[in-house]
């Protein structure tokens, strides 16, 4: 039998990594909406600092929101600690407030200093701006990881940033 999905709450794991003060671009679905793209998502994604200061407040996070690893058989419990973050390029996980995925280096990118850089800060209604990466780096992301459904998003992702392109009066 299924296990049943936990509830889709984006807000409430922006607020925690807010809480405990983790450094990250939020990436994937969410970033492309908060533009303006016309996606459906049911996941948090986001590329955090690696520095292990950040890694820790991390680690508060995971234990707050009781994540698992998420697989095809369902949610599995993992030694939650920061060496074990920063084994693995990205992790994909299922949390309390629904999915959350760590991806320390996206493809086509250089990881989180590489994000923020051009990243914009975004209030969402969670305390404080969030750092969201821009729709150039969604795109940039998009086309280096070429899997169908990031091919398939990529039309709408385009349109996106030439509409805000030209209301920004950049054509």
């Amino acid at each position: 039998m299924a296990q049943p999905k936990p509830p889709y709450d984006a807000p409430r794991i922006l607020r925690s990594l807010q809480a405990h003060g983790v450094r990250f671009v939020l990436i994937g679905g969410v970033a492309a909406i908060v533009q303006g793209a016309p996606q459906i998502t049911q996941d948090v994604d986001i590329t955090p600092d690696p520095a292990p200061d950040n890694l820790e407040a991390l680690v508060r996070v995971l234990v707050e929101l009781d994540a698992k690893l998420r697989t095809p058989q369902g949610p599995v419990d993992f030694p939650i600690d920061s060496k074990m973050l920063a084994g693995a390029a990205a992790w994909t996980l299922s949390t309390s407030a629904g999915a959350f995925d760590l991806v320390f280096e996206p493809a086509g990118t250089r990881g989180y200093l590489d994000l923020r850089r051009s990243a914009l800060e975004v209030d969402l209604g969670t305390g404080r701006p969030v750092l969201v990466a821009s729709l150039v780096d969604l795109i940039r992301m998009k086309e280096a990881a070429s899997r169908p459904k990031d091919e398939a998003a990529l039309p709408a992702l385009r349109q996106t940033l030439e509409e805000v392109r030209k209301r920004e009066g950049k054509g």
